[in-house]
């Protein structure tokens, strides 16, 4: 059996960040507002590894983890991005890097942490996801992992991970025990309330923590609605609202 799968071409879809020319404003200050929030969030926690996930797949997670290491980076904080999407990763896209190494060789010996690192600018290092293995999950369990966590926080002040979906596939429940947080992702007028809890459920089992609910593509019409739709649920955890940058959306509220 090969070690790695045929890298498959998962999304033709344009991958938007805030080094794009013309963001609006209105989201760049959600993402800051975001950041804030987070900073909050993870200030009673010992580590500030914190991972972005989602319910279930297409809510605009890796979007969201891309735009906080940049807003991270741009406050002056040295921040570490890694693509633990190991089934369909799409930083390299956003980012413009290559894939042939990645979180996948580092942590099956194949690279060096040196290798398979990617700066992007003085403050922001990525490290992609690299060739698709045959067991995503066990590798994210891994103590191989663990070790690599446990000796970024000496040099990095943030690490944000793009996790898979939590509905999906187990890969995210297994690094919750060792990380300050999750911050959920779900998209206005995708998710529903169902399909949310029962991320929030496995999360708790897995005695992660829940930093707050992240909803994008939120306009203004929709905003006092899904305000009472996720409320229900997360009255006592942080509620974040960031639009990713989607032309489809015609204004994003940056409220918290």
């Amino acid at each position: 059996m090969a070690l790695f799968k045929k890298k498959q071409n998962n999304s033709s879809k344009k991958r938007f960040t805030l080094f794009d020319d013309n963001v609006p404003f209105q989201v760049t200050e959600a993402y800051k507002t975001l950041r804030t929030n987070i900073v909050m969030a993870l200030a009673t926690q010992r580590s500030k590894v914190f991972a972005v996930s989602s319910a279930n797949a297409g809510e605009g997670k890796s979007t969201t983890a891309a735009n906080l290491a940049i807003v991270f980076s741009q406050a002056g904080k040295k921040v570490l991005l890694i693509d633990a999407d190991m089934r369909k990763p799409v930083q390299h896209r956003a980012f413009k890097f290559k894939n042939d190494k990645g979180l996948s060789t580092l942590l099956g010996g194949i690279d060096s942490f040196k290798q398979v690192l990617k700066s992007k600018t003085a403050n922001l290092d990525i490290i992609t996801s690299g060739p698709i293995p045959p067991n995503p999950s066990e590798m994210l369990a891994s103590e191989n992992m663990k070790i690599l966590l446990d000796e970024l926080v000496k040099y990095y002040d943030y690490v944000i991970i793009d996790t898979p979906p939590i509905n999906v596939v187990t890969d995210t429940l297994t690094l919750s025990p060792h990380i300050g947080g999750i911050a959920m992702v779900t998209r206005s007028g995708v998710a529903t309330y169902d399909e949310v809890s029962r991320a929030a459920t496995s999360l708790e089992f897995a005695n992660g923590k829940l930093l707050g609910v992240i909803v994008t593509a939120i306009t203004e019409d929709t905003a006092t609605y899904k305000r009472g739709y996720y409320k229900k649920y997360y009255r006592r955890d942080y509620a974040y609202r960031a639009s990713s940058y989607d032309p489809a959306v015609s204004h994003a509220s940056s409220d918290d």
